[in-house]
């Protein structure tokens, strides 16, 4: 149900509430998210202290964002596909393996801008 006087400032404090009750859920709740989530914090100061351009950084912690935000977004897509039923449907499994293969593709898009930014400053 929708609350009352929702608006403004008030609600900005409850959506970022919110936010971090997903962001304590993921971090709680699925291993591919800790992961990930790990990984972005040590590749974090490799792309802020590489001797690289500063959009070419940008695109670097990019990435990592967009693994992220695209792990998070698979997780609630299993999560919704979960609570309708435990039975086993076509519909649920493509809902999850593209959900899957999303993750898949924003993993190769961040090995690949991160292998062509390293490569080109320092191997070429």
């Amino acid at each position: 149900m929708k609350p009352v006087n929702n608006n403004g400032f008030k609600r900005i404090i409850r959506a970022t509430g919110f936010s971090l009750q997903g962001l304590t859920s993921a971090w709680k709740n699925e291993a591919a998210f800790r992961q990930e989530l790990i990984l972005a914090m040590v590749l974090l100061p490799i792309a802020l202290f590489t001797n690289v351009s500063f959009i070419e950084s940008i695109l670097m912690i990019m990435t990592l964002f967009i693994v992220l935000i695209t792990e998070l977004l698979n997780s609630a897509i299993e999560a919704v596909v979960d609570r309708i039923g435990d039975e086993i449907h076509p519909l649920s499994g493509q809902a999850k393996d593209v959900a899957s293969a999303a993750v898949f593709l924003s993993l190769a898009l961040c090995a690949i801008t991160w292998g062509a930014i390293l490569i080109n400053a320092y191997l070429l």
